[in-house]
Parts: C-alpha cells; structure tokens; sequence
C-alpha cells in the first residue's frame, strides 16, 4: 500500500452502498457484509471476512452509539482497504456503547499490515458520524447510489 491519505472516498464503492437492507441481527449484518464483498471480489472468502469481522467484535463492540457502527477486520491476503456503507430497514441490538439499537453500518476490511491507515479512516469515519444532520441524511436515503454520493461528498 504506497498510498497512506486514504479517504473515504477512496475506499467506497456504488455497489457496496446499500439502502435499507434487512437484518434481525448482528450476526446477519455481519453475514450480509461478508456476502456483499464476496459478489464485489470473488476471490475474498465470504466465510473468513465474518469470521475476522466478529472475532473483532467479541473483543468489544464496534456500535459507537447514536444508532452508528462501525465494524471492522484485517484480512490476510487483501490488498487494497475495502469500506462497505449499509443503512438497515431496522434497528438491530448491536451492543453499542450506548445501548441503542444501530441502522447504520459502515464495515472498513483492511489488508493484515495496514495500521496507520485503518486508524485514520477509522478517525475519519468517526468524525463523519458524529454529524447527527449527515447521518439522518443518510438515513434518509432509498437509492445506493444517492446513499454512495451523501458518504463521499466534501470530500477532496
């Protein structure tokens, strides 16, 4: 990975910008996710991004409160940061630091080696969410591609 600014912009998709999706659970978004970036990259196993996205979250919640979380893993293999947007048709319990249930997830799959990029877009992504206006917005949206352009506008 020679490029360190990455942005969120640089690492979401159209197509792994999904409205409205249903879960009954945390372990159904999760599979959700792994399945969506399976479909994105065949040659990401479906199974070992669930399995790294929820050993990550046995080791604490990736819910950081206002109905927001933001699970993520490191894959052995990967090249390139893979960030995942989902707003869910319901609340799910997630753990969350403040016990609310959470309709936004934004998944980042980071390659095994990558450290100061996974922080920053971790720190960038946090900033985004802590905007309760751009989060209704998003939560607002029905299409993918309107989801996809209220993530990535302002950024440079």
């Amino acid at each position: 990975m020679s490029d360190t600014s990455l942005t969120i912009d640089n690492i979401l998709l159209p197509e792994l910008s999904l409205c409205r999706i249903p879960a009954s659970s945390k372990k159904r978004v999760l599979e959700s996710i792994a399945e969506q970036i399976h479909q994105h990259d065949a040659t990401l196993n479906a199974t070992q991004i669930f399995n790294n996205l929820v050993a990550r979250e046995r080791l604490g919640s990736t819910g950081i409160g206002q109905g927001i979380a933001i699970p993520h893993c490191r894959l052995e293999g990967l090249d390139h940061v893979i960030g995942v947007l989902v707003t869910l048709e319901q609340s799910i319990d997630f753990d969350a630091i403040d016990n609310q249930p959470v309709d936004l997830v934004f998944a980042l799959i980071v390659p095994k080696e990558a450290t100061s990029e996974h922080l920053e877009l971790l720190s960038q992504l946090a900033e985004k969410f802590n905007d309760r206006a751009f989060c209704d917005r998003l939560r607002q949206c029905e299409a993918s591609g309107t989801l996809y352009q209220h993530m990535t506008a302002g950024n440079p």
